[in-house]
């Protein structure tokens, strides 16, 4: 698969063959509680970056200020383990059926970049001014860890000969997971007792880490138009980052083993639940912090990832109960879509001011909250039934396209 195409069902074996019950949502041997899990978390997304008002936000809507985390703080550490589940399921069945090694280190390569140029596009979307625009982002984090995690995945995965069955391709379990903890101690490390200059050494606040200044002397200028000295998806943080997806990795071996699918979920929850108090016992010595991706921040949302998916998989995949499914299905199958149509749209209903309400100019989004929600609802209720509803309009310009089992694929 090269570049961006649009896969039909014609051109793919399309999951959610039944758009209401689901119970027909997939081929045999796919995860659809993985296609669940990602719109879940991607309807999460769009629900919390789009309020009516940033004034008026309910606490668990917003992230944690600094250390510390709320549910909105796991969006995208979930994001980042889901890419790596996946990555783990479509590599061994690419490499099963004889895509070899050199064309799929050519995919991860060219999917890497155009996930980063849709990123960068969408920071600079509509003015693209080249002299500020951000240069990371959530799509170029993604696309970064991507790019190691697949080219380590592709340079180590080993094949298990057996008699009673086809060669089986497995990820390097040993591998993955050394690489996953030497980038959280090395991460660690760095951020203790490498000296910033002005400041010392094992300073985590803002703008006095050595992460923030790493993305001074890089990017200066083309930082979070949020502040000016840091970005919450710098480059050194990304080390880090790169961890959880390894851990969806392990994780999505797991799922493919030979393992009943109950033993399977229960040893998912287990292992979440072991990384969660991990995540948790290192908070005093690194605290959990989103912004700077540290270790212990990493080791808490891959705990919370696993427990999310093992709780998906027995309901979805064990159990079959799916009558629930098809709304999220229809972000999980057209996840990038569904991410850049919301920061268009978002960008288009915000930037632009062309309607009037009440005498004065207004933006498109501005006057919708202002005459239809604003008037019914108090405050933090008038902005969160404003988010329900962008969530609403994007599943709207997405079900079309899962109506017609079309997906866009990277």
């Amino acid at each position: 698969m090269e570049g961006l195409t649009i896969a039909t069902a014609e051109t793919i074996a399309a999951p959610a063959a039944s758009t209401l019950a689901g119970a027909d949502a997939a081929r045999p041997g796919r995860m659809v509680s993985l296609d669940v899990f990602r719109g879940a978390t991607i309807a999460a997304m769009i629900l919390v970056n789009d309020p009516g008002s940033w004034s008026h936000i309910y606490p668990p809507l917003e992230h944690a200020e600094w250390n510390g985390w709320t549910p909105t703080d796991l969006i995208f550490p979930f994001f980042l383990f889901i890419v790596g589940v996946s990555l783990t399921l479509s590599f061994a069945s690419r490499i099963a059926r004889g895509i070899t090694r050199r064309a799929l280190v050519i995919h991860v390569l060219r999917r890497s970049a155009l996930i980063f140029a849709i990123g960068l596009f969408l920071n600079g979307f509509p003015g693209f001014d080249l002299g500020s625009i951000r240069i990371m982002g959530v799509l170029q984090r993604i696309a970064l860890c991507y790019l190691v995690a697949g080219l380590l995945y592709l340079a180590t995965f080993r094949r298990e000969p057996a008699a009673d069955r086809p060669t089986r391709v497995r990820a390097n379990l040993r591998v993955t997971a050394a690489v996953a903890v030497a980038l959280l101690v090395g991460y660690w490390a760095l951020m203790m007792f490498v000296p910033v200059p002005g400041y010392g050494a094992g300073h985590l606040g803002k703008e006095d880490n050595l992460g923030a200044y790493v993305d001074r002397t890089l990017m200066r200028g083309h930082l979070w138009s949020e502040s000016v000295t840091w970005d919450p998806e710098g480059f050194l943080s990304t080390l880090p980052a790169i961890a959880s997806l390894l851990i969806g990795i392990l994780a999505g071996e797991w799922l493919r083993s030979d393992q009943r699918a109950g033993r399977k979920a229960l040893g998912l929850a287990a292992a979440g639940l072991v990384l969660l108090a991990a995540g948790q016992l290192l908070h005093p010595y690194f605290p959990i912090n989103k912004n700077l991706c540290t270790s212990s921040f990493v080791l808490f949302t891959g705990g919370f990832a696993m427990l999310a998916l093992a709780a998906c998989y027995w309901i979805v995949d064990v159990r079959a109960w799916r009558a629930w499914t098809a709304p999220w299905l229809v972000f999980g199958m057209n996840a990038i879509l569904a991410y850049a149509l919301a920061a268009l749209v978002s960008e288009i209903s915000t930037d632009f001011e062309f309607l009037k309400f009440q005498g004065r100019e207004t933006t498109l989004h501005g006057w919708i909250y202002d005459k239809f929600f604003v008037p019914h609802f108090n405050p933090v209720n008038a902005s969160l039934a404003f988010a329900v509803f962008f969530v609403l309009v994007i599943y709207a310009l997405l079900w079309p396209f899962f109506r017609g089992k079309v997906f866009l694929r990277i």
